[in-house]
């Protein structure tokens, strides 16, 4: 990998990771001086940040990945809506949105005999059909246990709770959910299901 793409793919994880976390420091922040509507404040400023970033990647690339699309578009419409009904359980159910909407688009295509998962990352690995499908089953069900669990959270704990649990369970969780499946790309990387087929 050069450091060009180095570079992009931790420029691109900034993008993902950084409106979340200026959304958890702003909550902190400001739950020291105003428990009541740290919640909301937070909830604005991580709408302002995931459009910024948003931005920056139109800025970078000339395009949004559709991902963050998805992301800014639920994050506009569950803030806002919290905001305006002043209702901190719709900003708390956003993520068990996004999570069930990736798993029932992954799911929701396989049906039609499309992958995502190959269209989203096509460009970054070439694999043969039947590791492409793995993934996307593996990621499917994945993100119907990442729904469920932000909903026990939600439901069990306190809002300063649910908040952090964004930073110290949510992403560790997806990175090493990632981590426990790149051996299986790694070694099926290169490979397509004509070559397969030929060594067989």
């Amino acid at each position: 990998m050069s450091a060009r793409e180095t570079a992009r793919g931790a420029g691109q994880i900034l993008l993902d990771l950084g409106p979340i976390i200026v959304f958890v420091g702003a909550f902190n922040i400001f739950n020291r001086r105003d428990p009541d509507n740290a919640i909301y404040v937070a909830t604005a400023i991580f709408m302002a940040a995931t459009a910024l970033a948003a931005g920056v990647a139109w800025l970078r690339t000339r395009a949004v990945p559709p991902v963050l699309i998805v992301t800014l578009a639920l994050v506009l419409a569950f803030g806002g809506l919290t905001l305006a009904l002043h209702d901190e359980t719709l900003i708390k159910m956003k993520p068990t949105f996004v999570y069930l909407f990736y798993s029932a688009a992954i799911f929701g295509a396989m049906a039609f005999g499309l992958n995502v998962w190959k269209l989203l990352f096509s460009h970054a690995f070439t694999l043969p059909d039947r590791v492409w499908k793995i993934l996307a089953i593996r990621w499917g069900l994945f993100f119907i246990f990442m729904g469920g669990l932000n909903e026990a959270i939600r439901l069990t704990q306190t809002t300063e709770v649910w908040v952090n649990s964004r930073l110290v369970i949510g992403f560790p969780l997806v990175g090493l959910f990632m981590l426990l499946n790149l051996p299986l790309t790694l070694k099926n990387a290169g490979r397509t299901d004509e070559r397969r087929r030929d060594r067989e």
